[in-house]
């Protein structure tokens, strides 16, 4: 059986390098394949390169789907890294 979850959130900053390296950390604690969406484009939140090249800014709403047995708590888990970003 497969889970899935979604939210949005605001980002405090923009989603540079250390804070797209806290993600992937974050990400990477699931079994659960996280992405982050923004505008049209998507991203696995595994790779760092590819949610730099989001071009998400502060202010921007971003978008966090997770597909797996812990999609909750991975979505939980990023979204908390995003918004206490800095």
């Amino acid at each position: 059986m497969s889970a899935s979850s979604e939210t949005t959130v605001v980002l405090p900053v923009a989603l540079h390098a250390r804070p797209a390296g806290k993600v992937v950390q974050a990400a990477a604690r699931f079994e659960a394949q996280v992405e982050i969406g923004y505008r049209d484009r998507v991203a696995n939140a595994r790779g760092v390169l590819g949610l730099m090249g989001l071009g998400a800014t502060a202010g921007a709403a971003v978008t966090l789907r997770a597909t797996g047995a812990d999609a909750a708590a991975a979505v939980e888990a990023v979204a908390a890294v995003l918004t206490s970003a800095s």
